[in-house]
Parts: C-alpha cells; sequence; structure tokens
C-alpha cells in the first residue's frame, strides 16, 4: 500500500482497532475503523488473522514484539514482509522499524512520552529511522501532538489509555491523524462530528 493510500484511508474514520485478544477479532472486522493494530496471535495463526483484515479492505499492522513465537530479527522480519504480508508493523525499536522499511513494509514507530529526555529521543530516533507514522503514547496527553508536530513532519497516531470518546477526540483536534484503543466499546465513536 503507497503511503498516501495508507494516510487517506486512515484519515477515512480516523480510528484504529488495537486489538490485543483473540476474542475481539470479530468485534474490529465488524467495527468502523480504518484498520487493525494486531497486538495477539502467534506465527500460526497470524497470517490467517491478516488476510482475514485484508480481504475487508482494511489495512493491519503487526506490533511485532507481541506476536508469539516470532524472533524479531531479519529472519523473522523477512517471513513477516514475504509470508505474512501485513500492511506494515509496529515496533518500539527503531533498529527493528529501519529493517522493516529495507524489506518493504510500511512502518509505525511507538514512542513512550514517560518524561521529557524520552520525547527529546523518541523524537530524535524517529526523524534518523523516518518511519510511516509514529503511535505516541499515553493518548490521553493530545496537547503532546501539537509539541511533536514542531519536531517532525512524521504522521501522528495517539494510543493508549484511552477510555472515552471524548479522549478520542482531543487527540484529533490537537491534529493527531487518527486514535488507536484496545476498547472494542470505542470502535463505534463517530469522530467526524465537529473535527
Amino acid at each position: 500500500m503507497k503511503q498516501q493510500a495508507l494516510y487517506e484511508q486512515i484519515r477515512t474514520h480516523r480510528k484504529i482497532a488495537s486489538v490485543k485478544y483473540t476474542k475481539h477479532l470479530e468485534k474490529a472486522l465488524e467495527s468502523d475503523v480504518s484498520g487493525v493494530f494486531l497486538l495477539t496471535g502467534n506465527i500460526g495463526v497470524i497470517k490467517r488473522y491478516v488476510d482475514l483484515f485484508l480481504s475487508r479492505e482494511r489495512f493491519v499492522f503487526l506490533h511485532v514484539e507481541k506476536i508469539g513465537g516470532l524472533q524479531v530479527d531479519r529472519e523473522g522480519l523477512e517471513f513477516i514482509a514475504s509470508y505474512v504480508k501485513p500492511t506494515g508493523i509496529i515496533s518500539t525499536k527503531s533498529s527493528t522499524i529501519k529493517q522493516a522499511k529495507k524489506l518493504g513494509l510500511r512502518t509505525i514507530q511507538r514512542v513512550f512520552l514517560v518524561d521529557t529526555d524520552a520525547l527529546q529521543h523518541g523524537v530524535e530516533m524517529c526523524n534518523t529511522v523516518q518511519p510511516d507514522a509514529i503511535e505516541l503514547m499515553p493518548g490521553i496527553i493530545p496537547t503532546m501532538v501539537e509539541k511533536v508536530r514542531t519536531l517532525t513532519d512524521i504522521p501522528i497516531i495517539m494510543g493508549g489509555l484511552i477510555s472515552t470518546a471524548e479522549e478520542m477526540r482531543k487527540p484529533l483536534e490537537h491534529g493527531a491523524i487518527a486514535v488507536s484503543t484496545g476498547n472494542p466499546d470505542l470502535w463505534e465513536v463517530n469522530l467526524h462530528g465537529g473535527i
């Protein structure tokens, strides 16, 4: 999927189902989301999950550190790129992002905002590696979107600790392109009203 097409698909619903449990796969398929971040599964089932979402025209990013039985090294990423064939991967590790990009996968760098040093290091890392998007966590500090946007032009997705519709809307008002949430009840929230 080309980068611009990915951003357009993300902007369709502006929310992403972060699927942490297999029991939520069906709910994510039926939900009004642009795509999914898969944080569940193992090497024996992950291709089937990816194919299922892709067949429904949803993008699929695998959080590679969360897939059971997958070694996150060059061979593991080659397996993902050549056999599983998701839209892309999510990782907290810049070396993984760099290797995935070489294999033609779209990438999302997950950055945890625990203090100003983590913010500075995360932005420097992203500006060096140039992932397709940054997922800032936790998503309940929407004003950080504006700060990070002054430091990089990489699109921002907010996720983590989001538990209400209002917490989903705030990051979008501050410039995020989408929000991700693992709460299935929020996958049906209409985010286009007033934004």
